[in-house]
């Protein structure tokens, strides 16, 4: 090297700043993207297009051949060091000048100064908006050569140490890097044993959403175990109905209470409450105002979720009647409405609109859900029933997000008696978390739909209790009997929990039920004298006198006539005297069991997904719909799986 070259290099070393972790992060992204862009694959299977081949640079060889090949472990390394090696041609482009010819050529930027581009700053997301003010260079080539970054890797962005293949893998479903799984589920932990004598009143909201069996299925049979926080054992065993005894009089639902011994522990028993709600006469059922709230952002293009939602929303309309009328509204980068409020009988109207559904955009969840209630109060009227069905994969990214906010919102909504529904499409992107906040605060209910079958089951099979609501805010309260039973745990319901004063207050929100719904609740309790005791007694503790003997608890029940807002109580003894468990008994048992065995399996002791299996056999019963034989399916397969 000559004295000039040398004194050259020492110059430019001298002037070279240090290497800043936000801009280097950055260009990966923007390399990774462009990448993908030279290959035409921006889905799992590479797009053909028309125009004549142009010679392929070094780079676009490189990528091409590793595509053809299908060597793509080799095209990653290759591409994290081919990154590393260009990072300042991409990170520093001149003015005029694109490093990928294609894009400039595609997005106009090709020969155009800084000034001549204008970024569409409205259809930016936050991190890109976020760069424009912090890096006004860094963010005017990322606007003008590819789609922003995912939140998550410009976090990720700002550690110097973030691994480059993870950058690069992050937020992209291009055929060469896995999606990023960015499902959410509510961060609860199993209830606990109670000592009677220390906590003898356990209070609770019930539960008829079905959500998280429709995951776990659909988690099982894709051949992996489902996140121990999507199961929710209270949604497993509500999914199947139950053949509860009927109610009668001015009640709308009735109330049993059975005591039988726990299937996985000898030492105790198993209460369980089955409450049934009436099912009024089609010709009696009052008329409904329905707004169908669409998901079509840029998530919702796979065939498990605005495909398959389109096909679910035909069924629902072959159960409505002319009186009934719908609305449709959809949400992508912003909201809009797509039908009037229309009468039900005008299906060729509805699917019209429907059909013309396309995905595309960002998630403007809560802009949506403004125009819905907007839309239900143009329909309200008297003797109608008002209700919103979000239909979405689960994320809001635009305008309200955070969950605490958007519950505070749906509640001010839920006073004007229009009810909230909430249909989760898809994985992936699945924010369980999310919709369980909403349909909980809008006085609805929550289901998964992964199949058409599904989709047959919630809105053609049950319709009516997912549509005409009986009874608003019901809660469940059981005072056990310390001289009887000595501890006990409410089996699920983890994120129905209500403290004890919240049972008399009827400020406080809880569970609706649905026409023909059935709601079932499991207590393992451990009688006074058990070996299965876990707890020592206390020293000092004094024996308390109660009232009651024979009795192992009282339960009362408080629920509300769709529009009132004081509350009725039903009240009823839990004897502890045994009979002989029906088959609808120990099938709940059965999926108990299930569940706990895919959250913990804590107190299950050595019972095994076998027992499960075993007991819910026994306990098929006729099974009209062939729901409880596809359970026990799951449970053989959740066995193979655990293995």
């Amino acid at each position: 090297m000559t004295d000039d070259l040398k004194r050259l290099k020492h110059a430019l070393d001298a002037a070279t700043p240090a290497p800043d972790a936000v801009a280097k992060a950055a260009a990966l992204d923007i390399a990774a993207r462009n990448f993908t862009t030279l290959q035409e694959s921006t889905h799992r299977t590479r797009q053909k297009n028309n125009r004549p081949e142009k010679p392929a640079g070094f780079l676009t060889g490189v990528v091409n051949m590793f595509a053809r090949t299908g060597l793509r472990p080799a095209l990653y390394a290759t591409s994290s060091l081919a990154v590393v090696g260009l990072g300042i041609l991409i990170v520093l482009p001149m003015d005029g000048f694109s490093p990928v010819p294609d894009l400039a050529v595609r997005t106009g930027t090709i020969g155009k100064t800084r000034e001549q581009v204008k970024p569409d700053t409205e259809a930016m997301s936050e991190p890109v908006l976020e760069l424009m003010v912090q890096e006004p260079d860094m963010a005017y080539d990322m606007t003008r050569q590819a789609p922003a970054p995912a939140p998550s890797t410009m976090a990720r962005a700002k550690s110097a140490e973030a691994p480059v293949a993870a950058l690069i893998a992050d937020g992209y479903d291009d055929g060469l890097v896995p999606q990023q799984d960015r499902e959410r589920f509510p961060d609860v932990t199993p209830n606990a044993l109670k000592i009677t004598s220390d906590n003898p009143v356990s209070t609770f909201s019930i539960d008829v959403d079905t959500a998280s069996y429709s995951y776990v299925r659909s988690s099982i049979m894709n051949g992996a175990l489902p996140d121990p926080d999507a199961v929710r054992i209270e949604e497993m065993i509500n999914y199947f109905p139950y053949d509860y005894q009927q109610p009668g009089g001015d009640i709308p639902f009735s109330t049993s209470v059975s005591v039988f011994p726990t299937p996985w522990n000898a030492g105790t028993k198993l209460v369980h409450i089955g409450i049934q709600g009436e099912k009024p006469l089609v010709e009696n059922r009052p008329p409904l105002d329905l707004v169908f709230l669409i998901d079509t952002s840029g998530s919702m293009q796979d065939a498990n979720k605005l495909p398959l939602l389109k096909q679910s929303f035909r069924l629902l309309l072959s159960r409505l009647s002319a009186q009934d009328r719908i609305s449709m509204v959809t949400y992508a980068g912003s909201s809009g409405v797509v039908l009037e409020p229309t009468s039900a009988g005008e299906t060729g109207t509805i699917l019209t609109a429907l059909d013309r559904l396309d995905a595309g955009g960002s998630t403007a969840g809560h802009a949506g859900l403004q125009l819905a209630y907007a839309q239900a109060e143009k329909m309200h009227a008297d003797g109608r029933i008002g209700r919103v069905l979000l239909a979405t994969d689960g994320d809001f990214n635009v305008g309200i997000s955070d969950p605490e906010a958007l519950e505070s919102y749906i509640a001010k909504k839920r006073e004007s008696g229009t009810y909230l529904s909430v249909l989760g499409f898809g994985r992936g992107n699945y924010n369980d978390a999310l919709m369980q906040s909403l349909a909980q605060n809008g006085n609805g209910t929550a289901a998964y739909i992964d199949t058409l079958s599904e989709a047959q089951k919630v809105l053609v099979d049950q319709v009516s209790g997912a549509l005409f609501p009986i009874a608003d805010d019901v809660k469940i309260q059981v005072e056990f009997n310390p001289a009887m039973i000595a501890e006990y745990r409410l089996i699920g319901y983890e994120t129905r929990v209500l403290a004890r004063e919240d049972f008399n207050n009827d400020r406080v929100d809880a569970g609706d039920i649905g026409a023909g719904h059935t709601v079932t609740a499991l207590y393992e309790v451990t009688p006074v004298g058990s070996s299965a005791i876990i707890n020592d007694p206390l020293r000092y503790q004094q024996a308390e006198t109660t009232t009651g003997s024979g009795e192992f608890g009282f339960l009362k029940l408080r629920y509300k006539q769709p529009g009132e807002s004081v509350s009725r109580l039903i009240s009823t003894p839990i004897s502890s005297a045994e009979i002989a468990p029906t088959s609808d008994a120990l099938f709940a048992g059965a999926m108990a069991g299930f569940g706990q065995l895919l959250r913990d399996g804590k107190y299950l002791g050595d019972w095994k997904y076998a027992d499960a299996i075993a007991l819910a056999n026994s306990a098929k019963g006729a099974d009209e719909f062939g729901y409880r034989a596809e359970a026990i399916t799951l449970m053989r397969l959740a066995d193979t799986l655990s293995r």
